[in-house]
């Protein structure tokens, strides 16, 4: 905990000084505007910074941000130049942000780029270029989060950007998006025209949320799974959030449908001190038990994933309804240890 807290104390130092430096850009701006010429004694005064500090920031201004500042030796003072024609435009950075929202706001970058590299690049990028010029100079606070914060992706399957962005583009567009699919589960590849409702990061790995046409129905795709797309110019379908929120999210997990069963299952003293945290569904109901058990039940269509969350905690699990899931755990179970013998 105590280095907890001096790091965050570093850090709050850092985004601070960095966040002054840029309301003394925008003061030395300010009074470069207001007077035709401004004396050093004047920006030391407004800015309450010793010399050193001065003569960095304008040189910061002049050679990162391409600001036309001259010294007027006759007059004593700084200016704006004259005549800048030729110069490239400067520009002080139009968002104005406090240290925790740079910060916030780098590392969310960072995240994202560790969901799925190069995703967001192409869009962000001069976001980016703004923000790191905040922090650059003798802070290296971008950098520094690049290098200290670490997304370890587990089990997430390489998709295509130029994929994921015609999804991306045919949803919020409302337009059809006409894909080649391969359907892992039975090694199927089909030729459909979708009609995209949304888009869900789920477990590592991006799905799309449409209106198959070729099975007349909402089906969830894996944008990994796409081999080919076509962004089309007839308007989707349209589905109310309703509708979509009964057949994608009534059932478990990724795998969902109208047809709903109720799973109940029952965890180990030791297992529920994990689980009992975890939510694994929005309508989930649980309770714990005088033994320190864990019982948890969750609405289920498909079994397929949801068994896999079972098989996951061994014996610290057992299947208490309904009958058919419990079945089902049991004969897999029975399976696994086949291949042990």
């Amino acid at each position: 905990m105590g280095y907890a807290r001096q790091a965050l104390s570093y850090w709050r130092q850092r985004l601070d000084k960095a966040m002054d430096r840029t309301e003394r850009f925008y003061k030395i701006e300010h009074l470069l505007a207001e007077h035709r010429v401004v004396p050093v004694r004047m920006f030391l005064g407004e800015l309450e910074v010793s010399l050193a500090t001065f003569k960095r920031d304008i040189e910061y201004l002049r050679s990162r941000l391409h600001a036309p500042i001259e010294w007027d030796r006759k007059a004593g003072g700084y200016r704006f130049a004259e005549s800048a024609r030729g110069a490239k435009r400067h520009e002080l950075p139009g968002l104005w942000f406090n240290p925790s929202e740079i910060y916030a706001l780098l590392t969310m970058q960072h995240l994202l780029e560790g969901l799925q590299p190069g995703m967001l690049t192409p869009h962000v990028k001069p976001l980016l270029a703004r923000l790191r010029t905040l922090l650059s100079g003798d802070d290296h606070s971008s950098e520094e989060i690049e290098r200290r914060i670490r997304i370890i992706r587990i089990a997430a399957r390489p998709m295509k950007l130029q994929f994921f962005e015609l999804a991306a583009a045919a949803t919020l567009k409302r337009r059809r998006l006409r894909v080649t699919y391969w359907a892992r589960s039975k090694d199927e590849t089909t030729e459909r025209e979708l009609s995209p409702q949304r888009l869900v990061f789920y477990r590592g790995n991006w799905y799309l949320d449409a209106w198959c046409h070729l099975r007349n129905g909402l089906r969830s795709f894996s944008i990994d799974g796409i081999r080919k797309a076509e962004l089309l110019d007839a308007r989707a379908k349209s589905v109310s959030e309703a509708d979509l929120e009964e057949y994608l999210a009534s059932g478990y997990g990724i795998y969902s449908g109208k047809r709903t069963d109720w799973a109940t299952l029952k965890f180990s003293p030791m297992a529920s001190r994990w689980v009992a945290s975890e939510k694994w569904h929005s309508k989930q109901k649980s309770r714990t038990e005088a033994d320190g058990s864990y019982v948890l039940e969750i609405p289920y269509s498909e079994d397929q994933e949801l068994v896999m969350d079972i098989l996951r905690h061994g014996a610290d699990v057992e299947v208490l309804a309904p009958a058919k899931l419990r079945t089902r755990v049991k004969e897999a179970l029975a399976s696994a240890l086949r291949n042990y013998r």
